[in-house]
């Protein structure tokens, strides 16, 4: 269960910020209100939003998961029953070196709700999208943002408080810039994957929602508190989730889109 989320609005110079897909320049205005809608599902969801202000210095600084991945203490006599809050966040260090500071900016906000904070080092890179959450384990994409350095430092400090984890190389996946732009946990052992990604061993204990490539976008979607929410526009893969039992929330995403963004990008949950 979660009960919080930090958001930060996209800020003027959004359309300047990284992207490795061709679809466009994004269009401001259009990406406030579809950001505002974001904001209204979450809290559809039963968050409180901590909203922070835009950053005019990081045009990618919207995309708020990047920098910090989010722990539990697990219980020792039950791991996998995940009843205590979040302890600690790790905050990351982005493989883009224009992101550098946007982590530095989240600390003290961090800091408020968490009693540890560790920090990736160099070499190590890390981006937060490349961090799956599976209950008591986590999947951890070795991407072009994260290296094999920065994966080993996650895995190393997640295991100090009693998860598993396991790497997902999706350097030669294409159309694939994080892990999560492929992934997503939706309880319950089941994942959504896209084709790419279905047979890799990782996902063998799994039951697998699959994504088709005509949808791939749409496997970055987001389970909270009973619902999920899901970038409108993909009828297929929203079904799919429907006939299993999932209460879906559509939201317009094609300006983030444009930017490499997704659903799990533009907020930090816990």
């Amino acid at each position: 269960m979660f009960s919080n989320a930090i958001v930060r609005p996209p800020c003027a110079r959004f359309g300047e910020g990284l992207t490795t897909i061709n679809l466009g320049a994004p269009n401001y205005a259009r990406a406030l209100q579809q950001y505002a809608a974001y904001c209204k599902a979450l809290e559809e969801c039963g968050l409180t939003l901590t909203r922070l202000e835009a950053d005019e210095r990081y045009p990618d600084s919207t995309f708020v998961e990047d920098t910090a991945v989010v722990m539990r203490t697990l219980p020792h006599a039950q791991a996998s029953a995940l009843a205590t809050s979040p302890t600690r966040a790790i905050l990351t260090r982005p493989g883009a070196c224009s992101r550098a500071g946007e982590v530095e900016s989240i600390a003290g906000v961090l800091s408020r709700f968490f009693s540890e904070l560790h920090s990736i080092q160099e070499p190590g890179t890390l981006d937060g999208g490349d961090v799956c959450e599976a209950q008591d384990h986590f999947f951890i994409g070795v991407s072009e943002r994260t290296n094999e350095a920065g994966a080993h430092q996650l895995a190393k400090l997640l295991a100090s408080d009693g998860y598993t984890s396991s790497f997902v190389d999706i350097r030669t996946v294409k159309n694939v810039l994080h892990l999560k732009s492929g992934l997503a946990y939706l309880g319950n052992n089941r994942l959504a994957v896209i084709d790419a990604l279905a047979d890799h061993q990782a996902f063998r204990r799994y039951d697998l929602v699959r994504v088709n490539a005509m949808e791939q976008y749409a496997a970055n979607c987001v389970r909270i508190n009973g619902y999920v929410l899901v970038a409108e526009g993909f009828p297929k893969f929203e079904g799919a989730l429907q006939n299993r039992g999932y209460q879906t929330i559509s939201v317009e995403m094609t300006e983030f889109q444009k930017m490499d963004g997704g659903l799990s990008c533009l907020s930090l949950r816990f």
